[in-house]
């Protein structure tokens, strides 16, 4: 950890289970200009980590048959994804990224319209929209109308937040309640995660750190975005979480207590899908897979927003368990031709993974 500092990551905390045995550990600061430094038990913006969440939710409803794996999302929702598509993509496609919506973000965000072309790219409407309070179905609307980046259950799949607020609204429809309020009481509270919320409002409540965005070098220095309004990433990645609360999240997922053992096993079959870095990774409903040569697998999920960053991943059996957070994102530069330069911190950042998984 003390490595991912010296190579230019301002804070970051982390705790990994090895069966009974729990380490907790933090590193640098939590404010740049105060030098406050970062303690493990700092509550966090996870990002995509949520989507595990939702996911897990929306089989719990498929669990009390109440929503079909494979019945056409038109179905339940036939105002959003009207006609043809929503006739030919699943709630599964949603779920594990196949449906072919395309992610919706440059469009409401303007200054990233070239995305992914990211010279062309500017971190201007990421301040426009600091307070924005976006409603799900305007965001739905700009992803269902821009131009299909694949045909509904064709792989590789592209990795895009339009299907995941999909489900939030397939949640709202099928529960009566809104997706967040589910989500809290069926899996945030059934797991006993206290430190874990949808945040009500623009601020993080309880200790927590400052986070920087950087974009690419763009914003020099990183600016501190922990005041952020999510609405604009909802139950695809708002959840506000502690590195404890997350480990014993994904101990009891993989446990079968949050969802029975026949829907994780839904949730661990993969597919191949494009991520929002370019690269192509295994993905099932939710989750997704890390193997290293000669190891075992691990199961868990990313997140990064603005300025955020976390990490969790399980052993299969649930034994091993690795949750990192950082505060600054996007630190690597862009060379000449546009694309992201390697930087220290992806180098020790791969380095801390290692050793916490597999020791």
């Amino acid at each position: 950890m003390e490595n991912v500092h010296r190579a230019g990551m301002p804070g970051l905390f982390a705790e990994v289970r090895d069966g009974d045995t729990t380490w907790r550990g933090a590193v640098g600061v939590a404010d740049v200009d105060t030098g406050r430094p970062v303690t493990a038990d700092m509550r966090h913006r996870v990002g995509s980590i949520t989507k595990t969440f939702t996911a897990a939710a929306v089989l719990q409803q498929v669990q009390s048959g109440r929503i079909g794996l494979d019945t056409p999302i038109g179905r339940y929702l036939p105002k959003l994804v009207p006609g043809e598509r929503g006739d030919a993509i699943s709630v599964r496609m949603l779920i594990n990224h196949t449906s072919g919506l395309a992610e919706y973000l440059p469009y409401a965000y303007p200054s990233l319209k070239a995305f992914p072309v990211l010279a062309d790219t500017g971190p201007q409407s990421m301040d426009d929209n600091r307070l924005t309070r976006f409603h799900p179905t305007e965001l739905i609307g700009m992803g269902v109308t821009a131009p299909a980046v694949g045909a509904p259950g064709g792989t590789p799949g592209v990795y895009s937040n339009t299907n995941y607020l999909l489900l939030g609204e397939l949640l709202e429809q099928v529960t009566g309640t809104t997706a967040e309020r589910y989500i809290t009481r069926n899996v945030i509270e059934r797991a006993g995660l206290d430190d874990t919320e949808f945040p009500a409002d623009p601020y993080i409540d309880g200790p927590h750190s400052r986070i920087y965005e950087a974009w690419f070098g763009m914003i020099d220095p990183p600016r501190d975005y922990s005041v952020y309004d999510m609405s604009w990433v909802g139950p695809a990645a708002s959840l506000i979480s502690t590195v404890a609360d997350l480990n014993r999240f994904f101990g009891m997922l993989l446990a079968g207590e949050i969802v029975r053992p026949s829907s994780l096993e839904q949730m661990q079959r993969t597919v191949p899908v494009v991520s929002q870095e370019g690269k192509v990774i295994d993905y099932g409903l939710g989750l997704h897979p890390t193997e290293a040569p000669g190891q075992g697998t691990f199961w868990g999920h990313g997140g990064t927003v603005w300025g955020a960053g976390a990490l969790s991943m399980a052993s299969a059996d649930g034994k091993r368990q690795m949750s990192v957070a950082v505060n600054l994102q996007r630190w690597n530069r862009l060379d000449s031709s546009g694309r992201p330069q390697p930087h220290p911190i992806d180098d020790a950042l791969a380095a801390l993974y290692r050793v916490a998984m597999y020791g």
